[in-house]
Protein backbone atom coordinates (compact mmCIF):
# COMPACT_ATOMS: atom_id res chain seq x y z
CA UNK A 1 0.00 0.00 0.00
CA UNK A 2 1.50 3.49 -0.89
CA UNK A 3 2.25 6.09 2.09
CA UNK A 4 -0.37 8.89 1.65
CA UNK A 5 1.96 11.12 3.11
CA UNK A 6 3.09 14.68 1.48
CA UNK A 7 5.84 14.75 -0.37
CA UNK A 8 7.33 17.45 1.88
CA UNK A 9 6.76 14.99 5.17
CA UNK A 10 8.27 12.33 3.32
CA UNK A 11 11.53 14.78 2.69
CA UNK A 12 11.33 15.50 6.49
CA UNK A 13 10.89 12.23 7.78
CA UNK A 14 14.03 10.87 5.40
CA UNK A 15 15.72 13.77 6.07
CA UNK A 16 15.83 13.40 10.20
CA UNK A 17 15.90 9.61 9.47
CA UNK A 18 19.27 10.00 7.22
CA UNK A 19 20.90 12.94 10.43
CA UNK A 20 19.67 10.24 13.33
CA UNK A 21 21.30 7.59 11.13
CA UNK A 22 24.56 9.55 10.43
CA UNK A 23 25.08 10.56 13.74
CA UNK A 24 24.01 7.53 16.06
CA UNK A 25 26.34 5.53 13.31
CA UNK A 26 29.44 8.08 14.03
CA UNK A 27 28.71 7.63 18.06
CA UNK A 28 28.73 3.75 17.53
CA UNK A 29 31.91 4.12 15.64
CA UNK A 30 33.42 6.48 18.09
CA UNK A 31 32.61 3.54 21.21
CA UNK A 32 33.90 1.33 19.42
CA UNK A 33 37.35 2.98 18.44
CA UNK A 34 37.63 4.43 21.97
CA UNK A 35 36.76 0.79 23.61
CA UNK A 36 39.44 -0.27 20.90
CA UNK A 37 42.34 1.77 21.47
CA UNK A 38 41.88 2.40 24.99
CA UNK A 39 42.21 -1.53 25.45
CA UNK A 40 45.35 -1.92 23.33
CA UNK A 41 46.71 0.96 25.55
CA UNK A 42 45.84 -0.51 28.65
CA UNK A 43 47.38 -3.78 27.59
CA UNK A 44 50.55 -2.99 26.29
CA UNK A 45 51.22 -0.65 29.28
CA UNK A 46 50.38 -2.95 32.54
CA UNK A 47 52.95 -5.38 30.06
CA UNK A 48 55.63 -3.07 29.59
CA UNK A 49 55.45 -2.21 33.38
CA UNK A 50 55.49 -5.83 34.73
CA UNK A 51 58.16 -6.49 31.93
CA UNK A 52 60.37 -3.71 33.62
CA UNK A 53 59.50 -4.66 37.38
CA UNK A 54 60.27 -8.34 36.33
CA UNK A 55 63.68 -6.72 35.02
CA UNK A 56 64.55 -5.18 38.29
CA UNK A 57 63.96 -7.63 40.37
CA UNK A 58 66.08 -10.30 38.38
CA UNK A 59 68.74 -7.32 38.60
CA UNK A 60 67.88 -6.15 42.54
CA UNK A 61 66.31 -9.20 44.04
CA UNK A 62 65.74 -7.15 47.42
CA UNK A 63 64.79 -3.97 46.13
CA UNK A 64 61.09 -3.09 45.79
CA UNK A 65 59.35 -2.21 42.04
CA UNK A 66 60.48 1.67 41.89
CA UNK A 67 56.74 2.48 40.79
CA UNK A 68 54.64 3.30 43.52
CA UNK A 69 51.68 2.74 40.75
CA UNK A 70 52.84 -0.64 40.35
CA UNK A 71 51.58 -3.61 42.40
CA UNK A 72 53.71 -6.75 41.40
CA UNK A 73 53.26 -10.37 43.25
CA UNK A 74 56.46 -12.48 42.46
CA UNK A 75 56.76 -16.43 43.28
CA UNK A 76 58.99 -18.96 41.60
CA UNK A 77 58.03 -22.48 40.68
CA UNK A 78 57.85 -23.59 43.97
CA UNK A 79 55.50 -20.91 45.95
CA UNK A 80 52.96 -20.36 42.62
CA UNK A 81 50.55 -22.25 44.49
CA UNK A 82 49.96 -19.08 47.01
CA UNK A 83 48.46 -17.28 44.03
CA UNK A 84 45.19 -17.22 43.33
CA UNK A 85 43.90 -20.41 41.48
CA UNK A 86 42.94 -18.47 38.70
CA UNK A 87 45.57 -17.17 37.71
CA UNK A 88 48.16 -20.20 38.49
CA UNK A 89 48.04 -21.61 35.14
CA UNK A 90 48.01 -18.79 33.29
CA UNK A 91 50.72 -18.42 30.27
CA UNK A 92 52.01 -15.07 29.54
CA UNK A 93 50.20 -12.22 28.07
CA UNK A 94 47.49 -10.31 29.61
CA UNK A 95 43.76 -11.20 30.15
CA UNK A 96 40.21 -9.51 31.41
CA UNK A 97 39.50 -10.88 34.58
CA UNK A 98 36.53 -10.86 36.83
CA UNK A 99 37.25 -10.66 40.61
CA UNK A 100 34.94 -9.63 43.62
CA UNK A 101 36.84 -11.60 46.63
CA UNK A 102 39.92 -11.81 47.98
CA UNK A 103 40.16 -7.89 47.95
CA UNK A 104 40.41 -8.06 44.42
CA UNK A 105 38.55 -5.19 41.98
CA UNK A 106 35.09 -6.91 39.84
CA UNK A 107 36.77 -6.25 36.33
CA UNK A 108 40.21 -5.57 36.35
CA UNK A 109 42.86 -7.02 33.83
CA UNK A 110 45.85 -9.47 34.74
CA UNK A 111 49.61 -9.14 33.19
CA UNK A 112 51.19 -12.28 33.61
CA UNK A 113 54.75 -13.03 32.94
CA UNK A 114 57.17 -15.69 33.70
CA UNK A 115 60.60 -15.28 33.45
CA UNK A 116 64.22 -16.16 34.97
CA UNK A 117 62.40 -18.35 37.19
CA UNK A 118 59.78 -16.10 38.22
CA UNK A 119 56.10 -15.89 38.01
CA UNK A 120 55.30 -12.43 38.08
CA UNK A 121 51.48 -10.49 38.09
CA UNK A 122 50.12 -7.39 37.95
CA UNK A 123 47.14 -6.11 38.15
CA UNK A 124 44.63 -3.15 36.92
CA UNK A 125 41.31 -1.87 37.98
CA UNK A 126 39.45 -0.87 35.05
CA UNK A 127 36.60 -0.47 36.70
CA UNK A 128 37.14 3.17 37.27
CA UNK A 129 36.73 3.48 33.20
CA UNK A 130 33.08 2.67 33.74
CA UNK A 131 32.45 6.01 34.62
CA UNK A 132 34.64 8.11 31.90
CA UNK A 133 33.08 5.39 29.73
CA UNK A 134 29.31 6.11 31.13
CA UNK A 135 29.93 9.80 30.75
CA UNK A 136 31.23 9.32 26.93
CA UNK A 137 27.83 7.64 26.24
CA UNK A 138 25.66 10.21 27.52
CA UNK A 139 27.81 12.88 25.62
CA UNK A 140 27.01 11.16 22.36
CA UNK A 141 23.45 10.43 23.26
CA UNK A 142 22.71 14.33 23.97
CA UNK A 143 25.05 14.43 20.34
CA UNK A 144 22.86 12.60 18.57
CA UNK A 145 19.48 14.12 19.77
CA UNK A 146 21.45 17.29 18.63
CA UNK A 147 22.18 16.03 15.21
CA UNK A 148 18.90 14.45 14.87
CA UNK A 149 16.85 17.82 16.03
CA UNK A 150 19.59 20.00 14.02
CA UNK A 151 18.34 17.81 10.71
CA UNK A 152 14.85 17.88 11.37
CA UNK A 153 15.49 21.77 11.65
CA UNK A 154 17.49 22.09 8.17
CA UNK A 155 14.74 19.23 6.55
CA UNK A 156 12.19 21.72 7.78
CA UNK A 157 13.59 24.62 5.69
CA UNK A 158 14.86 22.80 3.10
CA UNK A 159 11.55 21.28 1.71
CA UNK A 160 10.30 24.21 2.02
CA UNK A 161 12.83 25.83 -0.46
CA UNK A 162 12.91 22.46 -2.79
CA UNK A 163 8.79 21.95 -2.52
CA UNK A 164 7.84 25.32 -3.29
CA UNK A 165 7.40 24.85 -7.27
CA UNK A 166 5.57 21.98 -6.69
CA UNK A 167 3.35 23.26 -4.16
CA UNK A 168 3.15 26.33 -6.54
CA UNK A 169 2.03 24.07 -9.28
CA UNK A 170 -0.67 21.67 -7.55
CA UNK A 171 -2.03 25.33 -6.41
CA UNK A 172 -2.44 26.17 -9.88
CA UNK A 173 -3.92 22.63 -11.16
CA UNK A 174 -6.65 22.66 -8.00
CA UNK A 175 -7.60 26.14 -9.47
CA UNK A 176 -7.90 24.59 -12.66
CA UNK A 177 -9.91 21.49 -10.71
CA UNK A 178 -12.48 24.02 -9.29
CA UNK A 179 -13.92 25.25 -12.62
CA UNK A 180 -11.44 28.15 -13.73
CA UNK A 181 -9.89 27.87 -17.07
CA UNK A 182 -6.55 26.67 -16.70
CA UNK A 183 -3.80 29.37 -17.64
CA UNK A 184 -0.59 27.95 -19.27
CA UNK A 185 1.69 26.35 -16.71
CA UNK A 186 5.41 26.63 -18.00
CA UNK A 187 5.81 30.74 -17.80
CA UNK A 188 5.62 30.60 -14.40
CA UNK A 189 8.55 28.14 -13.62
CA UNK A 190 12.02 27.99 -14.19
CA UNK A 191 13.36 25.61 -16.47
CA UNK A 192 14.18 22.58 -14.02
CA UNK A 193 12.48 19.38 -13.89
CA UNK A 194 9.52 21.28 -12.58
CA UNK A 195 9.28 23.45 -15.10
CA UNK A 196 9.10 20.82 -17.83
CA UNK A 197 6.64 18.91 -15.69
CA UNK A 198 3.97 22.45 -16.21
CA UNK A 199 5.22 22.08 -19.96
CA UNK A 200 4.60 18.68 -20.11
CA UNK A 201 0.96 19.63 -18.80
CA UNK A 202 0.35 22.54 -20.21
CA UNK A 203 1.08 20.14 -23.68
CA UNK A 204 -1.62 17.73 -22.43
CA UNK A 205 -4.20 19.74 -21.29
CA UNK A 206 -3.61 21.70 -24.75
CA UNK A 207 -4.33 18.34 -26.49
CA UNK A 208 -7.09 17.07 -24.47
CA UNK A 209 -8.98 20.33 -24.86
CA UNK A 210 -8.85 19.87 -28.37
CA UNK A 211 -10.07 16.06 -28.47
CA UNK A 212 -12.84 17.20 -25.82
CA UNK A 213 -13.97 20.32 -27.82
CA UNK A 214 -13.80 17.93 -31.04
CA UNK A 215 -15.72 15.24 -29.58
CA UNK A 216 -18.41 17.65 -28.10
CA UNK A 217 -18.78 19.29 -31.22
CA UNK A 218 -19.06 16.00 -33.33
CA UNK A 219 -22.05 14.63 -30.85
CA UNK A 220 -23.58 18.07 -31.19
CA UNK A 221 -23.60 18.30 -34.82
CA UNK A 222 -24.41 14.97 -35.66
CA UNK A 223 -27.59 14.73 -33.48
CA UNK A 224 -28.83 18.05 -34.99
CA UNK A 225 -28.63 16.76 -38.04
CA UNK A 226 -29.98 13.68 -37.84
CA UNK A 227 -32.76 15.38 -36.62
CA UNK A 228 -34.35 16.27 -40.07
CA UNK A 229 -34.25 12.90 -41.84
CA UNK A 230 -35.70 11.34 -38.65
CA UNK A 231 -38.72 13.95 -38.64
CA UNK A 232 -39.27 12.84 -42.38
CA UNK A 233 -39.11 9.58 -41.53
CA UNK A 234 -41.52 9.72 -38.46
CA UNK A 235 -43.83 12.09 -40.65
CA UNK A 236 -43.95 9.75 -43.67
CA UNK A 237 -44.27 6.46 -41.32
CA UNK A 238 -47.79 8.42 -39.71
CA UNK A 239 -49.08 8.92 -42.96
CA UNK A 240 -48.50 5.55 -44.09
CA UNK A 241 -50.20 4.51 -40.86
CA UNK A 242 -53.21 6.31 -41.50
CA UNK A 243 -53.64 4.62 -44.53
CA UNK A 244 -56.79 2.87 -44.98
CA UNK A 245 -56.80 -0.81 -46.27
CA UNK A 246 -52.86 -1.17 -45.31
CA UNK A 247 -52.34 -4.91 -44.77
CA UNK A 248 -51.68 -5.90 -41.26
CA UNK A 249 -48.71 -7.22 -42.13
CA UNK A 250 -47.21 -3.63 -43.92
CA UNK A 251 -49.14 -2.20 -40.62
CA UNK A 252 -46.86 -3.89 -38.15
CA UNK A 253 -43.56 -3.78 -40.40
CA UNK A 254 -44.79 0.43 -40.23
CA UNK A 255 -45.15 -0.01 -36.57
CA UNK A 256 -42.10 -1.22 -35.81
CA UNK A 257 -40.04 1.86 -37.81
CA UNK A 258 -42.25 4.15 -36.15
CA UNK A 259 -40.77 2.93 -32.82
CA UNK A 260 -37.61 2.55 -34.21
CA UNK A 261 -37.63 6.47 -35.15
CA UNK A 262 -38.81 7.12 -31.84
CA UNK A 263 -35.99 5.31 -29.99
CA UNK A 264 -33.41 7.01 -32.28
CA UNK A 265 -35.06 10.56 -31.84
CA UNK A 266 -34.67 9.56 -27.70
CA UNK A 267 -30.83 8.51 -28.24
CA UNK A 268 -30.10 11.60 -30.38
CA UNK A 269 -31.42 13.93 -27.48
CA UNK A 270 -29.75 12.15 -24.96
CA UNK A 271 -26.26 12.28 -26.97
CA UNK A 272 -27.24 16.26 -27.33
CA UNK A 273 -27.81 16.19 -23.81
CA UNK A 274 -24.13 14.56 -22.97
CA UNK A 275 -22.40 16.51 -25.45
CA UNK A 276 -23.01 19.76 -23.59
CA UNK A 277 -20.29 21.07 -21.08
CA UNK A 278 -22.59 20.75 -18.00
CA UNK A 279 -22.42 19.19 -14.80
CA UNK A 280 -26.08 18.14 -14.33
CA UNK A 281 -28.59 17.81 -16.31
CA UNK A 282 -31.50 19.70 -17.52
CA UNK A 283 -35.08 18.73 -16.21
CA UNK A 284 -36.81 22.22 -18.47
CA UNK A 285 -39.39 21.36 -15.33
CA UNK A 286 -40.90 18.02 -16.88
CA UNK A 287 -41.85 15.49 -14.68
CA UNK A 288 -41.91 12.17 -16.37
CA UNK A 289 -44.18 8.54 -15.40
CA UNK A 290 -41.81 5.85 -15.27
CA UNK A 291 -44.33 3.16 -15.54
CA UNK A 292 -45.45 4.97 -18.52
CA UNK A 293 -42.09 4.79 -20.36
CA UNK A 294 -41.74 1.14 -19.25
CA UNK A 295 -44.59 0.33 -20.89
CA UNK A 296 -42.98 2.08 -23.70
CA UNK A 297 -39.83 0.47 -23.89
CA UNK A 298 -40.68 -2.82 -23.45
CA UNK A 299 -43.26 -2.41 -26.69
CA UNK A 300 -40.49 -1.04 -28.70
CA UNK A 301 -38.04 -4.18 -27.36
CA UNK A 302 -40.98 -7.04 -28.02
CA UNK A 303 -39.30 -7.68 -31.77
CA UNK A 304 -35.65 -8.15 -30.12
CA UNK A 305 -36.95 -11.18 -27.90
CA UNK A 306 -38.28 -12.57 -31.39
CA UNK A 307 -38.99 -16.70 -31.22
CA UNK A 308 -37.35 -17.21 -28.08
CA UNK A 309 -39.41 -18.33 -25.50
CA UNK A 310 -38.91 -15.38 -23.79
CA UNK A 311 -42.19 -13.45 -21.52
CA UNK A 312 -41.02 -9.80 -21.84
CA UNK A 313 -43.62 -7.84 -18.98
CA UNK A 314 -43.99 -5.40 -16.47
CA UNK A 315 -45.08 -5.28 -12.92
CA UNK A 316 -46.17 -1.58 -11.63
CA UNK A 317 -44.99 -2.05 -7.33
CA UNK A 318 -45.42 1.60 -7.05
CA UNK A 319 -46.12 5.24 -8.80
CA UNK A 320 -42.60 6.47 -9.60
CA UNK A 321 -42.64 10.25 -10.67
CA UNK A 322 -38.96 11.66 -11.97
CA UNK A 323 -38.16 15.09 -12.89
CA UNK A 324 -36.38 14.64 -16.44
CA UNK A 325 -37.05 14.52 -19.57
CA UNK A 326 -39.09 11.45 -20.76
CA UNK A 327 -36.04 11.20 -23.66
CA UNK A 328 -33.55 10.15 -21.35
CA UNK A 329 -35.37 7.97 -18.55
CA UNK A 330 -36.53 5.83 -21.95
CA UNK A 331 -32.57 5.86 -23.76
CA UNK A 332 -31.26 4.15 -19.67
CA UNK A 333 -34.00 1.81 -19.56
CA UNK A 334 -34.10 0.91 -23.04
CA UNK A 335 -30.39 0.16 -22.62
CA UNK A 336 -30.80 -1.69 -19.69
CA UNK A 337 -33.72 -3.58 -21.29
CA UNK A 338 -32.08 -4.55 -24.38
CA UNK A 339 -29.52 -5.98 -23.15
CA UNK A 340 -31.20 -8.30 -20.88
CA UNK A 341 -32.80 -9.36 -24.04
CA UNK A 342 -29.47 -9.88 -25.70
CA UNK A 343 -28.55 -12.13 -23.18
CA UNK A 344 -31.40 -13.92 -22.04
CA UNK A 345 -32.08 -16.52 -24.43
CA UNK A 346 -35.43 -18.40 -22.47
CA UNK A 347 -37.45 -17.65 -19.17
CA UNK A 348 -38.54 -14.40 -18.67
CA UNK A 349 -38.24 -10.85 -18.48
CA UNK A 350 -39.71 -8.63 -15.67
CA UNK A 351 -39.29 -4.58 -15.38
CA UNK A 352 -40.78 -4.07 -11.59
CA UNK A 353 -41.61 -0.02 -11.19
CA UNK A 354 -40.89 0.39 -7.40
CA UNK A 355 -40.51 3.69 -5.41
CA UNK A 356 -37.66 5.35 -6.99
CA UNK A 357 -36.37 2.80 -8.84
CA UNK A 358 -36.39 0.20 -11.67
CA UNK A 359 -35.54 -3.49 -11.25
CA UNK A 360 -34.62 -5.30 -14.65
CA UNK A 361 -34.89 -9.02 -13.58
CA UNK A 362 -33.49 -11.90 -16.34
CA UNK A 363 -33.19 -15.35 -16.60
CA UNK A 364 -30.16 -14.95 -18.66
CA UNK A 365 -26.47 -16.52 -18.53
CA UNK A 366 -25.95 -13.88 -15.40
CA UNK A 367 -22.90 -12.21 -14.27
CA UNK A 368 -19.72 -12.21 -11.65
CA UNK A 369 -20.18 -10.10 -9.01
CA UNK A 370 -16.43 -8.83 -9.59
CA UNK A 371 -16.73 -7.90 -13.48
CA UNK A 372 -20.32 -5.76 -12.93
CA UNK A 373 -18.23 -2.35 -12.25
CA UNK A 374 -16.68 -3.34 -15.32
CA UNK A 375 -19.60 -3.76 -17.67
CA UNK A 376 -20.10 -0.30 -17.28
CA UNK A 377 -16.64 0.81 -19.67
CA UNK A 378 -16.80 2.09 -22.95
CA UNK A 379 -16.36 -1.47 -25.31
CA UNK A 380 -16.65 -3.32 -22.50
CA UNK A 381 -19.44 -6.51 -23.62
CA UNK A 382 -20.46 -9.43 -21.49
CA UNK A 383 -19.97 -12.52 -22.17
CA UNK A 384 -21.80 -14.90 -24.81
CA UNK A 385 -20.71 -15.71 -28.30
CA UNK A 386 -24.05 -15.17 -30.41
CA UNK A 387 -24.96 -11.29 -28.58
CA UNK A 388 -22.96 -8.47 -31.05
CA UNK A 389 -22.48 -4.93 -30.19
CA UNK A 390 -20.22 -1.97 -29.44
CA UNK A 391 -19.94 -2.25 -25.35
CA UNK A 392 -21.57 1.08 -25.74
CA UNK A 393 -24.90 0.99 -23.93
CA UNK A 394 -24.08 0.74 -20.29
CA UNK A 395 -21.45 3.44 -20.89
CA UNK A 396 -23.97 5.72 -22.06
CA UNK A 397 -26.91 4.39 -19.01
CA UNK A 398 -23.71 5.80 -16.73
CA UNK A 399 -22.95 9.14 -18.14
CA UNK A 400 -27.13 10.01 -18.16
CA UNK A 401 -26.68 8.76 -14.20
CA UNK A 402 -23.98 10.94 -12.90
CA UNK A 403 -25.46 14.19 -14.79
CA UNK A 404 -28.72 13.55 -13.53
CA UNK A 405 -27.65 12.08 -10.03
CA UNK A 406 -28.76 8.32 -10.16
CA UNK A 407 -27.11 5.56 -9.79
CA UNK A 408 -27.43 1.88 -12.08
CA UNK A 409 -25.73 -1.19 -10.71
CA UNK A 410 -25.81 -4.34 -12.06
CA UNK A 411 -25.54 -8.05 -9.85
CA UNK A 412 -26.09 -11.60 -9.98
CA UNK A 413 -29.25 -12.96 -9.50
CA UNK A 414 -30.13 -14.93 -6.62
CA UNK A 415 -30.73 -18.10 -8.54
CA UNK A 416 -29.69 -17.60 -12.02
CA UNK A 417 -29.64 -14.24 -14.40
CA UNK A 418 -28.40 -11.14 -13.79
CA UNK A 419 -30.67 -7.77 -11.52
CA UNK A 420 -29.93 -4.48 -13.38
CA UNK A 421 -31.15 -1.15 -10.72
CA UNK A 422 -31.81 2.10 -12.06
CA UNK A 423 -32.79 3.86 -8.75
CA UNK A 424 -33.37 7.54 -9.25
CA UNK A 425 -32.64 8.54 -5.94
CA UNK A 426 -32.76 12.63 -5.80
CA UNK A 427 -34.42 12.93 -9.09
CA UNK A 428 -37.70 11.08 -7.08
CA UNK A 429 -40.73 13.26 -7.04
CA UNK A 430 -43.02 11.72 -4.36
CA UNK A 431 -46.22 10.47 -5.84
Amino acid sequence: MQSRRKLRVRLIVTFVLFGFCLSALFAGASLYVRAKVENQLIDRSIEADLEQAVENKHLHPEQPPHSDLIIVWFWNDHTVYQAPLAWQGLKPGVYDMRGGSDGMPQRYKLAVVRKYGLDAFLTYDISREDLGKRQLITSLIAAVLLFTLLSLAVGYWLSRRVMRPVTDLAQRLRAFRSGRQLESLAPHFAEDEVGELAAALDDYAQRQSTLIQRDREFNADVSHELRTPLAVIASTTELLVATPGLPPKLQTRLQRIERAVRQATELTQALLLLSRAERSGPVDGETTDVAKVVEEVIDTHRPDVGRKPIELRAEIESVAMVEAPSSVVAVALGNLVGNACKYTQEGEIVVRVQAGRVRIEDTGQGIKAEDAEHLFERGVRGEGETVKGAGLGLAIVRRLCELYGWRVSLAPRADRGTVATLDFGGGEVPG
